[in-house]
């Protein structure tokens, strides 16, 4: 379990519609943290995304996506142009954050936590990159864009990931 003061739960957030939330408010799920792009060849990962938030959600699993404008400007648009992008093209229904860099001097503290406590230390190196958390606040895995979100080994993570 981490340290209270290195938790992944003092993290505050910000939702697509500007509403304070907090790692805290996914306590005790298993989450998938993924950085999104509406006009990335990996966009269509959001359906399956989807279908894996639909299949675990009541296992205590959940979907975070956090949309990102740092890979080939692949995110141009406002929060409300994206939640609506996603919404109607996607179905999506999982958390949505206020747009956010990974990467730089302006790491959103999110992704500072994430990189520092992944055994792959390295910078986010495009759109979809996905960091699997545990139920006890644990990142325990992580998997680059071209994982697809129905892979077996994915979904294998994410077993381990709503027992831990």
């Amino acid at each position: 379990m981490p340290s209270a003061e290195n938790s992944i739960y003092k993290i505050p957030l910000l939702s697509i519609e500007s509403k304070s939330l907090s790692m805290k408010d996914f306590k005790d799920k298993a989450i998938l943290v993924v950085n999104t792009a509406s006009q990335c060849g990996y966009t269509p990962q959001y359906k399956a995304l989807q279908d894996l938030y639909e299949q675990f959600k009541d296992q205590g699993f959940v979907v975070l996506g956090v949309p990102c404008n740092q890979f080939g400007g692949q995110e141009p648009g406002s929060e409300r142009e994206i939640k609506h992008f996603c919404e109607v093209r996607y179905g999506v229904k999982f958390p949505l954050l206020k747009k956010a860099e990974v990467n730089g001097s302006n790491r959103h503290p999110l992704y500072q936590y994430l990189i520092k406590h992944s055994s792959d230390q390295t910078d986010i190196q495009w759109n979809f990159e996905k960091f699997l958390i545990s139920k006890s606040g644990k990142v325990i895995k992580r998997f680059r864009s071209a994982t697809d979100p129905k892979s077996p080994e994915l979904i294998q993570a994410i077993h381990q990931a709503l027992k831990e």
